[in-house]
């Protein structure tokens, strides 16, 4: 006897779609954020109520950031989870940076990556990450390179271990994060960069 039923097949998709990240956005995981999927899509979150507080938005070069949701399974122990990892490059060393780098290694995050894959309406695609147990920065470099035309930076890598794959957010209506079901955000929201 089966442990799950199938839902459904998955035909060929003749649409193209683009990889890679446009932006992440960063927020504190110990922050009183409750979150509800949606009842008719799985993995599909529709509600998130921030109590308060913000998320941080990053831009990066076009292709240098990724996501990777590995599925981590044992047949001897009968269990299955998902490591999930967030690599980005940051252009440029700066005091700034510094500080804001040394915080996030010290923070447990939850982060919402901004796909440049699209959807049939032109929206982008939004994905979350670490909305059960959060994600750390674990591994990372800040580095000068060697010659003229090298690039001097960060790269920074995120990982996490959950009990579900990654979810998509419902989509927004005009701009990202108008959702109806999003609520209580601070008032800057989202906080980017300068």
């Amino acid at each position: 006897m089966a442990c799950t039923a199938l839902t459904r097949g998955r035909a060929l998709d003749c649409s193209r779609i683009s990889g890679g990240l446009k932006k992440i956005f960063f927020s504190v995981f110990d922050k009183d954020v409750s979150y509800t999927y949606d009842a008719t899509h799985p993995l599909e979150i529709d509600a998130i109520d921030w109590d308060g507080s913000t998320i941080f938005e990053y831009v990066m070069p076009l292709g240098v950031a990724s996501v990777t949701d590995t599925i981590v399974g044992s047949r001897e122990n009968g269990t299955v989870y998902y490591t999930p990892t967030v690599n980005i490059i940051l252009n440029k060393l700066s005091k700034e940076d510094q500080n804001e780098i040394k915080l996030l290694a010290k923070s447990k995050v939850r982060i919402f990556a901004q796909l440049n894959q699209q959807l049939a309406n032109g929206h982008d695609v939004f994905i979350a990450l670490g909305m059960e147990n959060g994600l750390d920065l674990n591994a990372g470099t800040m580095d000068t390179g060697a010659a003229f035309g090298d690039r001097n930076g960060y790269t920074l890598t995120f990982d996490g271990m959950e009990a579900l794959p990654f979810a998509m957010l419902e989509d927004f209506t005009t701009v990202p994060w108008d959702q109806s079901g999003f609520i209580n955000e601070a008032g800057t929201f989202p906080t980017v960069g300068s």
